[in-house]
């Protein structure tokens, strides 16, 4: 499929407004209730002024949650509560109705409420009125297609970010939280714009800059053969965030990043385990973990749900997701001329009722996107994370049919090269206190 397809790229933007349609309808409705600003004319800040705009803000699963609230209040990095560089505001909120969290949060911190995305980031006037903008589609009352994409939103209030940036011809840093979109066609599209607009750009899962063990990072130019991840990859979310761990590592090989040559899924505990039985280099990586963790050998493979996503990388590269529990998510790799795989673990996230939930370091690196106007990664990682889940989600339909070895499928349009140039980006230092309460504003 060309990633300029046309016809492809229409029809899913119409599925989606469809399925949106009424519930901005709601949100607008709602939104004449709340507060707004009068138009504003951007003026010099010291803080750089932030517009979020969400899909659902609610607890206690609601990525909105715990991003937004350590905007406003800060959050925990390298050991010690850091407050944040950001003011927030203008908001945004999809599903109004549902997310009177958000809606209590807002009004104790005096951020206004706009009924439509437009109206966030120029905070009620004709021109961009913000420094950035970050958009958290994640979670809410949203359907899912026959392939398992859940229809978020995220296309849908970026190309009303984008629509101000053209209209006020200039542009500022946007985030976007997890992949870019459910559909290739509409994640280059959001790619491409920030080329074309030269903004930064930036997003994805929030466990490659989490607490690591061992507390190390890959050199760039590491001579990498293959690449697993183990964690749990029971859905579109679950896998995302999988890949987005692959991908971080895998960038940092020997030459670069070269793009992605093919991506197969392959369902179900039964011919995911003859798949690593026929991949010896698969195998060995995984009976690393599993010593890694004083577990028996074989102990993933008594997994009878276990999923595995291959990706072939165009300098002949392999990489794999396998689904496993119990370690977190675990990064193991085959370097050249070493004989132990080097594995590295992201483990033990806290529960979401503190002020200091699994996502503090992701902040961290919003802000300074915010403040720096440049991207923490190139943003070309997370378009082939996106595409990576993308042809995962459809690699096993074929005419409305499913089979648990899905087709291996092409990806020419993948084959984006870049050189990593970052240092470590993963939080470090004693973990934070789980009792910390949200500092809403407000008791409960």
């Amino acid at each position: 499929m060309s990633p300029n397809h046309p016809t492809k790229s229409t029809t899913t933007r119409r599925e989606l407004l469809g399925t949106t349609t009424a519930g901005a309808l709601a949100g607008l409705a709602a939104g004449s209730t709340t507060t707004t600003a009068s138009a504003q004319t951007p003026q010099p800040s010291a803080r750089p002024r932030i517009a979020v705009c969400t899909t659902y803000w609610a607890a206690p699963n609601s990525h909105a949650d715990w991003i937004i609230c350590k905007l406003m209040d800060g959050y925990w990095w390298e050991g010690a509560h850091k407050q944040s560089r950001v003011d927030v505001v203008s908001a945004y909120i999809h599903q109004f109705d549902s997310s009177g969290l958000g809606q209590k949060v807002c009004q104790a911190k005096n951020v206004p409420i706009y009924k439509t995305v437009g109206e966030a980031v120029t905070r009620g006037g004709k021109e961009l009125a913000v420094d950035g903008v970050v958009i958290i589609g994640e979670h809410g009352n949203y359907p899912t297609d026959l392939k398992g994409h859940w229809l978020l939103p995220r296309w849908w209030m970026y190309q009303q970010v984008v629509r101000v940036f053209e209209q006020s011809k200039r542009s500022v840093p946007v985030f976007n939280d997890k992949h870019l979109s459910y559909n290739w066609d509409d994640a280059k599209w959001m790619f491409d714009k920030s080329r074309e607009l030269n903004f930064p750009l930036s997003g994805g899962s929030s466990i490659p800059v989490y607490f690591r063990k061992p507390e190390i990072e890959i050199a760039i130019d590491t001579p990498i053969k293959n690449s697993i991840v183990v964690g749990a990859a029971p859905d579109e979310g679950g896998i995302f965030h999988c890949i987005d761990v692959l991908q971080c590592f895998v960038e940092r090989r020997k030459g670069g990043e070269t793009g992605v040559k093919s991506v197969q899924s392959i369902r179900g505990g039964t011919e995911t385990w003859k798949w690593v039985e026929r991949n010896p280099w698969a195998g060995k990586l995984l009976d690393s973990v599993a010593a890694q963790f004083n577990l028996k050998q074989g102990a993933f493979q008594e997994n009878a749900r276990a999923n595995v996503c291959i990706v072939e990388y165009n300098d002949g590269t392999k990489g794999a997701v396998i689904e496993g529990r119990g370690v977190g998510w675990t990064y193991a790799g085959e370097i050249e001329g070493q004989k132990d795989p080097t594995i590295i673990s992201m483990l033990g996230f806290p529960g979401p009722f503190a002020q200091y939930h699994a996502s503090n370091a992701q902040p961290h690196w919003i802000t300074e996107m915010m403040v720096t106007k440049k991207e923490p990664f190139h943003a070309e990682r997370l378009l082939l994370s996106t595409g990576i889940t993308n042809y995962y989600m459809d690699s096993n339909w074929e005419n409305g049919r499913f089979s648990a070895v899905g087709r291996r499928l092409g990806t020419p349009f993948m084959n984006m090269s870049y050189r990593s140039t970052r240092g470590p980006q993963f939080n470090t230092g004693a973990r934070p206190p789980g009792n910390v309460p949200y500092l809403r504003g407000f008791e409960k």
